[in-house]
């Protein structure tokens, strides 16, 4: 928990868009981990397989009935709030670390995925396709399609 528990909630995180559901599935996957930790050592990559149990738990909540009626609903509700930001989040707004956040969000989740592992987790392709069960050539295609989104977004605000 203490190695991988900030990084599978930032991942987690980065699938819902919301902290408190990130940590939620998060304590899912430990408690899973914990009731598969018999058959631990058939498990060739931890991490991979920590990494892929927590995206099918993301994958699952966002295809659910539940995220789409009470997240969505949320969102509508933070769309009607007063658009006047504190000094704070202005500044936060304006950092171009955060307006590549927000880029990032913003794509697609096959791109999304992809990219937030192999930049933010530090992950090789080969590994980013054992986690996702995908062609690494795929994962090579998806990086490069991301890249060119972000460079587009990125060009268009400059």
């Amino acid at each position: 928990m203490n190695e991988y528990g900030d990084r599978l909630t930032k991942l987690s995180y980065n699938y819902t868009k919301d902290w408190n559901l990130a940590e939620d599935i998060v304590q899912d996957v430990f408690i899973t981990c914990y009731n598969e930790y018999d058959k631990i050592h058939s498990i060739v990559s931890f991490k991979a397989w920590i990494f892929r149990i927590t995206i099918n738990k993301c994958k699952d909540l966002i295809k659910s009935s539940f995220f789409k009626r009470v997240i969505m609903n949320e969102e509508l509700l933070k769309s009607t709030k007063a658009s006047d930001l504190s000094p704070e989040m202005a500044l936060i707004k304006n950092s171009e670390e955060a307006f590549l956040s927000v880029c990032v969000l913003g794509l697609p989740i096959k791109y999304r995925e992809v990219i937030l592992l192999y930049y933010y987790e530090e992950l090789s392709i080969d590994e980013i396709s054992e986690i996702l069960k995908i062609n690494r050539n795929i994962v090579k295609t998806r990086l490069n399609r991301a890249r060119l989104k972000l460079k587009v977004i990125l060009e268009r605000w400059r």
